[in-house]
C-alpha cells in the first residue's frame, strides 16, 4: 500500500477545487459590458445521467395514480355447476353455458388491472438533487450541449447569457423580439414557432393537449412578475431564479437549454446556493 504524502507535498485543496467562470454582462442592444463572477454551481461537471434522474423524479411526483372500478367486470350473475360435468371450472351465467366474469371470458375482470394504491413517485436523495441542479447549470454554459438540443445559437455569442437588469422591465412582446434580435437569438424562436404542430387524435387531444411547442428560450429572472414579455414568444419560459428547477434547464432529462439571466437573477441564484456576493 503506497503510504500517503506528508501535508507539504500534498496538493493545495483551493488548486484542487473548479475554478469560477466569467461571463460578460450583455446590455439591450448586444454590446458586452463588465464582466462578472458567476456561482460556482457553474463550473461544476456536468453529470448526464443525474439530470436525468432529477428530472424523471419531479415528473414522478406529478403522475396521478388511476386504477379500474373495484367491481369491473363482476356485475354478473353467475354459478358454478361443480366438478364432474365434463366442462372447465369457469364461472357462467345463471341457466346459460355462456361464461362470465373470469379473466379467460368476454366481458370479464381484468387479469391485473392498474391499482389507485400504487405509488409512482421515484425517490432521489438531497445530495443528488442538489449535484443535478448544478449540473444542468453547468450545461447551460456549453455550446454543443445547446447546439444538441437543436437551439440556433450564434457562433459570437458566449453562454449562458447575462443581461442587465433592465431587460427585467420588458412588458410587451415587441421589446422582447428587439432584444432577441440584436442578440440574434430570434432565429431559435421562430424555431420553434415553425415546428408547432397539432397532435393527431388520441388521448392528448381529448384531454386538450392540442399542440405541441418545442422548448426554446429559458429566461431566469431575479422574481414573480418580471419580463412578461417573453411570455408569450413560442417555446419561450419565464421563471425566477428562486423557483428555478432542473427540469426548468434541461427539459426532457437533456441538458443544455439555451439561457437567458439578468444580473439580479445571477445574484439571487447566488444567495439561494449560499455563496457570498463576488
Amino acid at each position: 500500500m503506497t503510504p500517503s504524502p506528508p501535508p507539504a507535498d500534498r496538493p493545495d485543496a483551493a488548486a484542487a477545487a473548479p475554478a469560477h467562470h466569467r461571463v460578460h454582462v450583455v446590455d439591450l442592444e448586444g454590446k458586452q459590458q463588465s464582466t462578472i463572477l458567476l456561482p460556482l454551481a457553474f463550473s461544476h461537471p456536468v453529470r448526464g445521467d443525474l439530470i436525468a434522474r432529477a428530472v424523471v423524479a419531479a415528473q414522478s411526483h406529478r403522475r396521478q395514480p388511476y386504477g379500474t372500478s373495484a367491481t369491473a367486470g363482476n356485475r354478473h350473475s353467475v354459478e358454478w355447476s361443480g366438478k364432474g360435468r365434463g366442462v372447465a371450472r369457469t364461472p357462467r351465467l345463471m341457466d346459460s353455458m355462456r361464461g362470465a366474469q373470469a379473466p379467460n371470458t368476454v366481458g370479464g375482470r381484468p387479469a391485473h388491472p392498474p391499482r389507485v394504491d400504487r405509488i409512482w413517485a421515484k425517490k432521489i436523495n438531497r445530495k443528488e438533487r442538489q449535484l443535478a441542479f448544478a449540473s444542468a447549470l453547468a450545461a447551460t454554459r456549453l455550446r454543443p450541449l445547446a447546439q444538441g438540443r437543436g437551439h440556433a445559437v450564434p457562433d459570437e455569442l458566449h453562454l449562458p447569457v447575462v443581461l442587465v437588469d433592465p431587460v427585467e422591465e420588458i412588458r410587451s412582446v415587441q421589446e422582447a423580439r428587439a432584444v432577441l434580435e440584436h442578440l440574434a437569438l430570434w432565429d431559435d424562436v421562430l424555431r420553434a414557432r415553425a415546428k408547432t404542430h397539432l397532435k393527431s387524435s388520441g388521448r392528448a387531444r381529448r384531454r386538450g393537449r392540442v399542440r405541441r411547442t418545442p422548448r426554446s428560450l429559458l429566461v431566469v429572472t431575479s422574481g414573480p412578475g418580471k419580463a412578461i414579455g417573453f411570455r408569450n414568444l413560442a417555446g419561450v419560459e419565464v421563471v425566477p431564479a428562486q423557483r428555478l428547477a432542473t427540469e426548468d434547464l434541461a427539459p426532457g432529462g437533456q441538458g443544455g437549454r439555451l439561457t437567458l439571466f439578468s444580473h439580479a437573477a445571477v445574484e439571487s441564484l447566488r444567495s439561494r446556493l449560499g455563496e457570498a456576493a463576488a
